[in-house]
């Protein structure tokens, strides 16, 4: 069965950084469509970065510059490096696994994911 078991939220000073892991089970993240997701109270569900089969890389607008996607398919893992977080970054961070780098920022192109982690970033 496909597990994914993200890591790595907590609460968080303004302006820090913090590195988010996603542990994946039967399925091999370097032969996927990675990608987060976030979502904050009020807000629904939002892409925020994803990464090809290939190591190609596409970030959300509020997030580009500031956060990096990558993986290390030795441990079959992805991360999320988020650096000069903000409050607005608060937010339960999923991770999710599909097929299709076309259909990137849908998320119906998702069949697998994570429980989620919570990011908190105070003021």
């Amino acid at each position: 069965q496909v597990q994914l078991v993200e890591s790595g939220g907590r609460l968080v000073q303004a302006g820090g950084s913090l590195r988010l892991s996603c542990e994946a089970s039967a399925l091999t993240v370097g032969r996927k469509v990675m990608a987060w997701f976030r979502q904050a109270p009020r807000n629904e569900r939002e892409l925020v970065a994803v990464i090809s089969s290939d190591g190609i890389t596409n970030y959300g607008d509020s997030v580009k510059d500031r956060f990096t996607i990558s993986r290390d398919n030795a441990k079959n893992t992805v991360y999320l490096q988020m650096n000069s977080l903000k409050p607005e970054d608060t937010a339960v961070y999923f991770c999710a696994a599909g097929s299709s780098w076309i259909l990137r920022g849908y998320q119906a192109n998702y069949p697998s994911w994570g429980q989620g982690t919570q990011v908190t970033v105070s003021s």
